[in-house]
């Protein structure tokens, strides 16, 4: 069946190529995080798959001449590539949600050891009688499919049991669906391996399914790297530029537009008495205390982090004491986050924020003038001992 060859080897090349291409790009950009490898690892494991599954392919079709030993030598890689896959994804997410113990001896024992007992099984009953995997006709049994399933399907429900644990401790709803949205993604390839095993064994499903689903994650993780600042989460300069672009972003009928300007007051007091990480912990928490703030108001708006210790709210108030509101907001929950997280320090910010005017005003003119009030209120801050106080060690 050499038609049925051309077609299933083809959407297996055409997934190396384009997880090749993926694992280029990552191989040759400067990131090289723990949870990068891992993901790259996951990558391989796939193109791994692949290329067996392809071989696979060649000794069904008849491209290779069967035998017992090649069709259970064949399948028989299938499963120690598909485990591959979600144990790499496994160790993926474990690095994502950062589990302290992920790396430890003993965990990864812990996490083999039902491939290990699997792979084990498989050869003992294949020496003893391989009729039980591999029928007459040369073709895996029911209850190879069983084992070539069960080991990923444990790694996968792990994954999902443990980002539903992370997204119930989680009180952020954006950061609650991150972790819902790697542990449930996964399923859908899943579920095309399913339907090939059962239904359609000769339509690769499983290819054209995972490799969706890893040009998705990518396309979105790359997407995060463009439009996201990497230490707050917010929305970066990049975003912000293309925010403003689009006149329709600016001004909406009906309301008002301000741009509100905010600054950390001595910031440089934080990174001089406790040092640079500390101060990344402070930037931190301004920006989930302006998450929070905003996440309490109706209003049209964007954040996002204007450079160093300052950030940038655009705001559609239908009335103006909705600005009044949020601003007393923003003041308030930054002084309970220090607080809660008992640092050593209470964050003070100075807040300025100006009103966007019809044309032939301009967003340019509009943030220099929110710039402007932002130090007045800076120095007020400092003038009436407001601003950013430390405590004692």
């Amino acid at each position: 069946m050499p038609e049925y060859f051309i077609y299933y080897a083809s959407s297996n090349i055409v997934g190396i190529v384009i997880f090749g291409i993926m694992l280029a790009h990552d191989r040759f950009s400067i990131d090289r995080q723990e949870k990068q490898l891992k993901y790259d690892r996951t990558l391989i494991a796939f193109m791994l798959y692949f290329f067996s599954d392809t071989i696979w392919c060649a000794i069904d079709s008849g491209l290779i001449e069967k035998t017992l030993f090649r069709v259970a030598l064949a399948t028989f890689a299938n499963f120690v590539f598909l485990t591959f896959i979600t144990y790499s994804w496994l160790m993926y997410v474990m690095t994502m949600e950062k589990l302290e113990k992920r790396n430890r001896p003993v965990v990864k024992f812990a996490i083999w050891f039902p491939f290990i007992i699997s792979t084990l099984i498989l050869i003992f009953i294949y020496f003893l009688k391989p009729s039980l995997l591999i029928n007459e006709g040369l073709q895996s049994t029911a209850l190879f499919d069983v084992f070539m399933s069960v080991v990923p399907c444990i790694y996968l429900f792990a994954v999902i049991m443990y980002t539903i644990k992370e997204a119930k401790l989680e009180k952020d709803p954006i950061e609650k669906r991150k972790h819902l949205y790697i542990g449930f993604f996964p399923v859908i390839v899943v579920a095309g391996g399913m339907c090939q095993m059962l239904f359609m064994p000769t339509l690769p499903i499983f290819c054209y399914a995972g490799t969706v689903f890893m040009l998705i994650f990518h396309i979105k993780s790359t997407d995060d790297q463009i439009s996201t600042d990497p230490l707050t989460k917010l929305n970066n300069r990049g975003q912000l530029t293309r925010y403003v672009s689009q006149e329709n972003n600016l001004r909406i009928d009906g309301r008002s537009t301000y741009v509100i300007m905010i600054d950390i007051n001595d910031f440089k007091k934080i990174n001089d008495s406790f040092g640079h990480s500390e101060g990344d912990r402070a930037l931190v928490i301004v920006a989930q205390a302006l998450v929070q703030s905003i996440r309490s108001s109706n209003m049209p708006m964007f954040l996002g982090r204007y450079g160093g210790d300052e950030f940038i709210l655009i705001v559609h108030p239908a009335k103006y004491d909705e600005l009044k509101a949020l601003t007393e907001e923003i003041r308030k929950n930054i002084r309970e986050r220090c607080k809660r997280e008992e640092r050593q320090y209470i964050i003070s910010v100075g807040i300025g924020y100006d009103e966007l005017l019809k044309e032939p005003d301009t967003y340019a003119k509009c943030v220099q003038r929110a710039d402007s009030k932002l130090y007045l209120d800076k120095e007020y801050c400092k003038i009436n001992g407001k601003s950013t106080k430390l405590k004692t060690r």
